[in-house]
């Protein structure tokens, strides 16, 4: 039973932690001894043997008589609170891995996107996957800037389909897609029949933008700065289609991304590109680096970019939607 060559005590039911593990979370959890050998099918010596051996392995006391019940000790709760998880969850891992394999095809599919992408990009690509997998849940989770990331850290969702400027070295981020920055503003508007135009005709008309702390409100504000042009806001408000309704009303002009704009827009609004000025957005595939991505998952991120999934584009970074 014992082994001291080595100086330390050595016992033979040490070399399978699980089993008396298994004995003594069904001790705690049944209060006694006869009845844990029932229901692991075991003699009653097999459990006191097992719960010595792990007591002797432990150096404490883990058990204790309540009148006819054993109970854990303080160390004994202790002890209970870390093993039972992982008794539990090794008992059931065949179980598990069977409905796992099973749900492949099903299951569940996590995406953070923002307003935009959600309403202009990824109609078609939804369709495209309800189509392949119709066994699968899929919920679109509508974030934007930080939200999207923690959700992404936290692994509450999958992956996430957006605009990134700045990338986490957490992250990574493939763009797929690129838009131009557009000027809109009502079609009547002396700007859109204006030959050469340049960011100091801008100067005159207050501007619809996002609120300051996305990231177009701060890339125009950049822009403006650097080329020492000045400019005024007239009304911050979140969300494209509201920001273009509010334009073909007359309220204001604004600087929004091509993803934005639709073939009913050309009706009320005119629109010039800025690119000369502004950079183009992009919008892509952001994963958070290591995830392990489910079958779903990468049916999804098929249908957005194939190539991402190959060994050599694992590694790229990337941005947060603002």
């Amino acid at each position: 039973m014992v082994d001291s060559r080595s100086g330390n005590l050595r016992f033979a039911y040490k070399g399978s932690r699980l089993k008396p593990l298994r004995a003594f979370c069904q001790v705690a959890r049944l209060g006694s001894v006869s009845r844990a050998a029932e229901a692991l099918y075991l003699s009653q010596p097999a459990v006191t043997l097992q719960l010595q051996a792990l007591e002797r392995e432990l150096g404490v006391r883990l058990l204790e008589r309540s009148g006819r019940r054993l109970t854990p000790t303080r160390e004994g709760e202790l002890l209970y609170e870390l093993a039972k998880p992982l008794v539990e969850g090794l008992d059931g891992l065949a179980a598990t891995f069977r409905e796992q394999v099973r749900g492949l095809d099903a299951g569940e599919l996590n995406v953070a996107a923002g307003s935009s992408t959600i309403l202009y990009l990824l109609p078609g690509i939804v369709d495209a996957f309800r189509q392949g997998h119709a066994d699968v849940r899929l919920s679109l989770h509508n974030v934007t800037g930080a939200g999207g990331l923690d959700l992404l850290r936290n692994d509450a969702v999958d992956l996430a389909v957006g605009s990134m400027l700045d990338v986490p070295a957490d992250l990574t981020y493939a763009p797929v897609y690129s838009f131009e920055p557009m000027l809109i503003m009502p079609p009547d508007h002396p700007l859109a029949s204006k030959r050469d135009l340049t960011l100091q005709d801008l100067s005159p008309y207050g501007l619809i933008l996002p609120p300051k702390r996305l990231t177009t409100y701060r890339l125009v504000d950049l822009v403006f700065q650097q080329n020492r042009v000045p400019y005024t806001v007239a009304l911050e408000v979140g969300g494209w289609e509201v920001i273009k309704q509010y334009v073909a009303m007359g309220l204001g002009i604004s600087i929004v991304t091509a993803i934005c704009l639709t073939e009913a827009d050309r009706q009320r609004l005119a629109a010039r590109s800025l690119a000369r000025w502004f950079p183009s957005r992009s919008y892509g595939i952001v994963m958070r680096k290591g995830k392990f991505l489910s079958a779903q998952a990468r049916a999804f991120v098929e249908l957005i970019k194939p190539e991402l999934l190959s060994p050599r584009e694992q590694d790229r970074g990337g941005h947060s939607e603002r």
